[in-house]
């Protein structure tokens, strides 16, 4: 299970640890890279990123990033994103993996149920983007497909 700490990071399924918003690169690939093969990969406005692949998810990890109008209060250093998302288009069933946010499983309920329990807005460094910042009688149909974490 994967566990969202607003404004902390990620906890890692299996006891691999915990990606903390500020840890070094190679500090989160070895936490990762104990659950699936770590990837590079590039990211437009990050120092460092990679990605790794967990049971029908993905993971997309970002460091150092810098302000794009170069404000300065604006820069991370260190782990700075996460993104963790399904495979694929719509998801229309459970993922095999619960994420966790305030003890609710984001990818295994129905979007509108997640979003009647969350609101739209879960906490300020936390977005689920498929999901529209109006009325839950809008939610997507099927099951929310990513979350993306934020050091702030």
């Amino acid at each position: 299970m994967f566990e969202v700490l607003p404004g902390v990071g990620l906890v890692l399924p299996r006891g691999a640890g915990v990606l903390r918003f500020g840890m070094p690169e190679r500090e989160a690939q070895w936490a990762v890279a104990t659950l699936a093969d770590v990837r590079g990969t590039w990211v437009c406005g990050a120092g460092w990123s990679f990605s790794a692949s967990y049971e029908g998810l993905e993971l997309l990890v970002c460091g150092d990033t810098a302000d794009r109008w170069g404000r300065a209060e604006h820069t991370v250093s260190g782990l700075a994103t996460v993104r963790l998302g399904r495979y694929g288009g719509a998801a229309t069933e459970p993922s095999a993996v619960p994420v966790t946010l305030r003890d609710v499983d984001v990818f295994g309920h129905p979007a509108r149920e997640v979003l009647d329990v969350l609101t739209s807005d879960p906490h300020p460094t936390v977005s689920l983007p498929h999901a529209p910042a109006h009325a839950h009688a809008h939610a997507p149909a099927g099951y929310l497909t990513e979350i993306r974490l934020s050091a702030g």
